[in-house]
């Protein structure tokens, strides 16, 4: 009874906390990160415990498939060159200059072991970020180069993590004795996920009642993750491709009814993960810290600091350095970008390189380590403290610092959907144009009129129409809905767009279910 309270207890004080973030405009992890750490100097607090190997799966593969769930395949593709530099070259950047500075603090530890901190620690979790970005209107194509590395960047960092700490387990490690194995798993993982995706979905087709979809989605994305890990695949790129494919080819196989709550338990869930991430480890840290003396304590928090200010700089370091060469390859005419926004500019690249705020990825990684793995207690210090301590110093600058920038909005998104909107009550209106009923002629004056008002307020929203259910707007949404799969499909709109109008005709076909 005890432990069931105090669930209720945290869980409510996380949504306190996320609500404070809310009102001062912060992401809600710099909260959940200050709780955590609070909670490991609370003297009655619970000391609960988690399998290292449970880590990963129960707080990376929902959390991950619900990005890559959004993730647009049209603008990676227009932004591989700045994704994948931050996925490769600044988690590998920033994981040898953590590793070469922890060796040389604390000259003792293992090379691996200075290796797996290293990657721990090295992956940024862009949600925070975006959370600020989005609320500001900031440029498209900054948003989708922190979300692109977001999805990708767990799986650089988390591979080099894997090697890291089969390297300690065996007391030795050689390139070629990895080299095989990983580019086996790399490739296996992608056409893993992509099947474990069609199949999954063939099997579960005829499930229309939501509380069975739901579970069976959840179960579907633990699934995927231990079969992977089983089988010697990245769970991480195997969950990446199967949300992928799932992301393709669901909208058109799940109606509302079944998609709408379907949105509303993931986001709960994640938020729930969250919590319970730094719960966990704020747990893990009370004995780890009650069983250091005076003079460790010292050390370990000195190299925690050294180690955070090493992954922020790195990250600004890198980032600038590619902004700088790019523009000068562009002056010397080696380059012809498509566009002016593909250009990387001064201010576009600080902010990015502000947005490395670190979160459950880190907490993870480091929880999952197993017991005895050299330098275990320092390891999870650390990545702690750089969570907490990014989540604190840059995710309550940014917001002031993009202010301080003044970055021009970019409307790109509202432009897309104004179109897409055009597009969809123009094929309802042509879907209903031979019915000569009543109905038929009210809902056409309805559609038109909601065509005008979006082709005069391109950047306003369409409410769902009020008028009684029947079959015949049922049939004009669904004529409609396939406009936009369409749109989708030759990347006349992109993601956010399409799910965007999504959620418009969702509204609107629920209503007319009555």
């Amino acid at each position: 009874m005890i432990t069931f309270e105090w669930i209720i207890g945290l869980l409510l004080g996380a949504v306190v906390l996320s609500a404070l973030a809310r009102r001062i405009k912060v992401p809600y992890p710099t909260f959940l990160a200050i709780g955590g750490a609070l909670l490991a100097f609370v003297p009655s607090s619970p000391s609960w415990t988690l399998e290292p190997g449970l880590a990963l799966a129960l707080f990376v593969a929902p959390v991950l498939l619900d990005a890559a769930y959004d993730t647009s395949l049209r603008d990676l593709r227009y932004n591989w060159l700045p994704v994948s530099t931050l996925v490769f070259v600044a988690v590998g950047v920033t994981t040898a200059a953590v590793a070469l500075l922890a060796h040389w603090l604390q000259p003792e530890m293992p090379w691996a072991a200075a290796i797996a901190l290293g990657a721990i620690v090295a992956p940024p979790d862009a949600a925070a970020a975006t959370a600020i970005l989005r609320q500001l209107n900031l440029p498209y194509r900054t948003l989708k180069i922190l979300e692109g590395e977001s999805l990708l960047n767990d799986a650089s960092a988390l591979l080099i993590y894997r090697v890291a700490v089969g390297a300690a387990a065996v007391q030795h490690s050689r390139w070629s004795e990895f080299a095989p194995s990983i580019v086996l798993a790399l490739a296996g993982s992608l056409v893993a996920g992509h099947l474990f995706a069609r199949i999954w979905m063939l099997l579960t087709e005829r499930v229309s009642e939501a509380p069975s979809a739901i579970i069976l989605q959840f179960a579907g994305t633990f699934m995927v993750w231990i079969v992977a890990e089983r089988i010697g695949l990245s769970g991480i790129l195997t969950i990446v491709a199967y949300a992928i494919t799932i992301a393709r080819t669901a909208p058109a196989r799940t109606p509302a009814r079944l998609r709408v709550p379907a949105y509303a338990v993931w986001d709960t869930v994640v938020f729930i993960l969250n919590v319970l991430a730094f719960m966990l480890i704020g747990m893990q840290l009370r004995p780890i810290w009650t069983r250091l003396d005076d003079v460790v304590r010292s050390e370990y928090c000195a190299v925690a600091g050294c180690i955070l200010a090493a992954v922020i700089l790195a990250r600004v370091a890198w980032v600038m350095l590619y902004g700088t060469v790019m523009r000068l390859l562009l002056a010397q005419g080696l380059i012809h970008p498509r566009n002016s926004t593909a250009v990387p500019t001064l201010k576009g690249g600080i902010v990015i390189g502000w947005c490395g705020m670190r979160g459950i990825v880190t907490l993870a990684a480091a929880f999952a380590l197993p017991e005895g793995f050299p330098y275990r207690d320092l390891i999870l210090l650390t990545a702690f403290a750089v969570v907490l301590g990014s989540l604190v110093i840059q995710g309550l600058t940014l917001r002031p610092l993009i202010v301080a920038l003044r970055l021009k909005e970019d409307n790109s998104v509202a432009i897309e959907v104004a179109r897409a909107r055009g597009v969809a009550f123009r094929a309802a209106l042509d879907e209903i144009d031979g019915d000569p009923s009543e109905e038929a002629e009210i809902l056409r004056l309805e559609y038109r009129a909601m065509l005008l008002r979006a082709e005069s307020d391109p950047t306003g929203g369409v409410s769902s129409s009020e008028l009684p259910a029947d079959p015949l707007r049922r049939r004009a949404i669904s004529a409609a809905r396939r406009s936009i799969l369409r749109l989708r499909r030759s990347e006349a709109i992109g993601d956010d767009a399409f799910h965007q109008i999504e959620e418009e005709l969702d509204r609107a076909e629920l209503s007319a279910q009555g």
